[in-house]
């Protein structure tokens, strides 16, 4: 700082100097300016005025011409503002003089100074000087001593070359130890049978599985020895491994609680491991199934007898009720779906309760031994889930169809029988989504549906053929016999058992015809055989007390809908035919059938109506008659003609006939009264017209007009009754 600041304080008078020389050097110029203008006072007095205005003019264009945004005058005002410089004219003739002589002192010291500095250099020269000489002489010294040194150097050299070779190799050799042989504590803990099977097993066995996989790599260099050695030493010790596992699995299993929902974690790690190796595990599963099975078909045999010390007390055999078929069956059905289920759901949590890693160890199990996965077969846990479930269920399947297969046989009942099929049916759908339909416990269930069903079919037929050979005549009062009541409540019992039933809503009505066939069918057609005997109206009568007694029963079971339609036939030809008999009676009791006869072929024509007169039917002494059975019937009509049906069990059906029936004699009683109005009108025409007709035919007009108005009379007082 002390060396720069002269140089500083040079460069600041200097700038003064420039700037003062600036403005001196342009306040001359005005001085000179003003001297002229002061001198040629006296000599241009005449213009005074103009040449003033010019000074003044010249003075501020100097004034105005200095720029002040120049950094040299800038610094310039600084300094002297610094300096206090007070603006008058002795100041402004020596302030050059003053700042030049600042100048002179400040490059005074400044020479002074660099004078210092030079003999300063002087002396570092000399010490560099006899540096560069001892650099010199210790270079000399070291070039000897390299010659001498340079076999020993590059001794040294090569000893620390192989001295790191030989670390390097040193590290690889442990890292190769580390990571592909296994130390002996390791090989016990994975072969040895003392040792139990926790979680350092498996952290051992995964170890040698990656050294195994790893070995692949070696057998890739141009030496494959190694690799091979250490291949063949990982297989064996993975043998060991895997064998010790199966061994203790077996163990395991033969003790192996599979309601205790506290199943030791390591059984379903050690099942998951051993599945890559797909000879061992098939192995465990065929000895864990079979001893499965053996348990499940014990389990049986003690819920049959109730031996089983673990059972609770207060609960009953399933043998207690074996007088009872159906209740019987549906309780060894029901165990049986109780332990399909619990043994699905243990197996489930055993093999499948950890997503597909099972799965995925039996694919790369098979992968690895391709000889023992079948052709074109993928592995499906589900499947052997349910594989394992129906073998372990074999021996239940075979005792519980032993069981019921003897209940059946031993029951006469067709309709329980057929109530035990429809079960058995019903757990067989069940249990085939459980289960599967291949399964053994499925073939037992449809083999005993079958069985139920021609036991009960059997049964039916001899049944229906001991009816056909009772029923020979019918009741005397017409009412539904009792053969075709016990067989309605036998088909009602069949059909609400049905009814209960899984089958499918669309072919429920195919799948039980040949039930209402064998049942309902015969005993309607045996009733329809006896009608054809009896008389009318007792045949309808007969038909339908027994088809309205059928439908009644049938006709809120839609799968019976094809029989209903049948039924309903039936009843509307019988139904028919009652009218048509009433109709027939209201006409003969009441007289008009004669005189409806000998109507009924003419028209409205005048020929036809002129025959009317002279017909049998129209003869006073035949319309007197005609009016007096009138008379007498009317009282009574519907009375005596309800009187017909009164065999017939539905009321409102009897007189739902009658209605149609008096309806219909109505109808015809007003197609009399309008061929007589009309034969009235035309004698009254032609006497209008003045045609002569004979004292017969006035007669005759007369009684017939006297009998028709009798017969108007008695048809209003019928209409008002």
């Amino acid at each position: 700082m002390s060396k720069s600041l002269p140089y500083r304080k040079r460069s600041r008078s200097t700038d003064i100097c420039q700037g003062f020389d600036t403005m001196t050097t342009r306040s001359k110029t005005m001085d000179y300016t003003s001297q002229d203008y002061h001198g040629d006072y006296d000599e241009k007095a005449a213009s005074v005025a103009g040449q003033r205005s010019v000074a003044l003019s010249n003075k501020l264009s100097g004034v105005l011409s200095v720029s002040y945004a120049d950094s040299e005058i800038r610094d310039a005002l600084h300094l002297l503002d610094l300096k206090n410089v007070q603006n008058t004219p002795d100041l402004r003739r020596s302030i050059r003089f003053d700042l030049q002589k600042d100048v002179i002192e400040c490059n005074s010291s400044i020479v002074q100074e660099f004078g210092q500095v030079a003999e300063q250099l002087k002396r570092v020269g000399s010490i560099i000087s006899s540096l560069n000489a001892c650099c010199e002489d210790m270079r000399r010294q070291v070039a000897a001593a390299r010659q001498e040194n340079a076999p020993i150097l590059d001794e040294a050299s090569a000893l620390l070359k192989e001295k790191g070779d030989l670390e390097t190799k040193k590290q690889l050799l442990i890292a190769f130890n580390k990571h592909f042989v296994l130390p002996e504590e390791d090989l016990v803990v994975l072969t040895s049978t003392t040792e139990a099977i926790n979680a350092n097993f498996f952290a051992v066995l995964d170890r040698t599985k990656q050294i195994h996989a790893d070995c692949q790599i070696l057998l890739g260099s141009e030496n494959q020895r190694l690799g091979l050695e250490l291949m063949e030493q990982s297989s064996r010790q993975l043998n060991g491994g895997y064998q010790k596992l199966h061994r203790w699995i077996q163990k395991e299993f033969k003790a192996l609680d599979l309601e205790n929902p506290q199943i030791n974690a390591f059984i379903r790690r050690s099942l998951r491991t051993l599945a890559e190796r797909p000879a061992l595990f098939e192995n465990c599963l065929d000895n864990f199934s079979e001893a499965r099975m053996h348990v499940l078909t014990d389990g049986f045999y003690n819920a049959l007898t109730g031996s089983s010390a673990n059972d609770d007390p207060t609960m009953k055999p399933i043998e207690f009720h074996a007088h009872d078929a159906l209740r019987y069956t549906g309780d060894i059905l029901a165990w049986a779906h109780s332990t399909a289920v619990s043994e699905r759901e243990s197996l489930e949590s055993l093999f499948i309760s950890e997503g597909d890693e099972m799965a995925k160890g039996i694919r790369a199990g098979r992968q690895r031994e391709p000889w023992s996965a079948i052709d074109g077969e993928s592995f499906d846990g589900r499947k052997a889930l349910d594989d394992l479930v129906n073998r372990n269920m074999t021996g239940v399947a075979r005792a519980l169809r032993q069981r019921i297969e003897q209940a059946v046989q031993g029951q006469d009942d067709s309709v329980t029988i057929y109530k035990i099929a429809n079960l058995i049916s019903f757990y067989r759908v069940t249990l085939t989504k459980l289960l599967g339909p291949d399964s053994s416990v499925m073939e037992a269930l449809s083999a005993l549906e079958d069985v139920a069903m021609f036991q009960f079919e059997a049964l039916q037929s001899d049944h229906t053929a001991t009816v056909q050979a009772e029923f020979t005549q019918t009741p005397r009062d017409l009412s539904v016999p009792d053969v075709l009541e016990e067989t309605l409540t036998q088909a009602k019992a069949l059909m609400k058992s049905y009814e209960s039933s899984l089958t499918p809503v669309d072919s429920r009505e195919d799948d039980f015809e040949p039930i209402l066939l064998q049942t309902l069918k015969p005993v309607l057609d045996s009733c329809e055989s006896l009608a054809k005997d009896l008389d009318t109206p007792a045949t309808d009568i007969f038909l339908l007390n027994c088809h309205n007694s059928a439908r009644s029963a049938l006709q809120s079971f839609d799968f019976a809908q094809w029989l209903v339609d049948q039924i309903d036939h039936v009843i509307a030809s019988s139904t028919s035919n009652l009218i048509n008999y009433q109709h027939a009676f209201f006409l003969h009791v009441s007289g008009l059938h004669s005189i409806l006869t000998a109507l009924t072929p003419l028209t409205l024509s005048d020929e036809d109506l002129l025959q009317v007169p002279h017909l049998a039917p129209f003869q006073p002494a035949a319309l007197m008659e005609a009016s007096q059975t009138l008379d007498e019937f009317l009282p009574s009509a519907l009375i005596d003609a309800l009187e017909n049906l009164k065999q017939l069990k539905n009321t409102k059906l009897a007189g739902d006939v009658t209605s149609e029936a008096a309806d219909r004699f109505c109808r015809d009683f007003e197609f009399v009264e309008t061929r007589l109005a009309a034969v009235d009108e035309m004698v009254a025409a032609k006497e209008e017209r003045g045609e002569p007709s004979s004292d017969d035919d006035e007669d005759d007009d007369e009684e017939s007009r006297g009998g028709r108005d009798r017969v108007k009379v008695q048809q209003d007082e019928e209409n008002e009754r």
